[in-house]
């Protein structure tokens, strides 16, 4: 069997309703609307979410809550993952989003102060946790504030 030889197996597409030609084709008059009412009219139908007048489910249940549309979100990366560069390294946004350590740049990268680090390194992120700074410093290394 060649790939020019395959066909659909009997049954398995359908044609689709042609509304609006007419007779012949079992959809003429009402075109599958049926007779009266809301949808059957042009530019009948509800808007999205309405519920035939009752309270609609939106406006039933408690808002909650507050979200700050300034807030800043950072990429954050742990202490220990650092460990995977060579001694002496800069390690800056470029260098994170290149060995995978950081998807995506959002607002900056915050370095957290979580496991230890054993190589000197320069850090370079727009914020680090006070135990962070404080590892990378130990370890020989530099924390710079971008």
């Amino acid at each position: 069997m060649r790939i020019h030889e395959l066909k659909k197996p009997e049954g398995s597409t359908k044609a689709p309703k042609r509304i609006g030609r007419g007779q012949g084709t079992g959809q003429g008059t009402t075109a599958g609307r049926g007779m009266n009412g809301q949808n059957s009219r042009s530019g009948g139908g509800v808007r999205l979410g309405f519920e035939g007048g009752q309270m609609p489910l939106y406006r039933r249940l408690p808002k909650r809550g507050f979200t700050n549309k300034w807030a800043k979100e950072y990429a954050e990366v742990n202490v220990k993952d650092l460990n995977r560069f060579e001694d002496g390294a800069v390690v800056d946004l470029a260098a994170l989003l290149e060995t995978g350590l950081v998807r995506k740049a959002l607002d900056g990268v915050k370095i957290l102060g979580n496991g230890e680090l054993e190589k000197k390194l320069t850090v370079k992120a727009e914020k680090f946790t006070k135990s962070a700074a404080e590892k990378i410093e130990k370890a020989g290394g530099k924390a710079e504030v971008i």
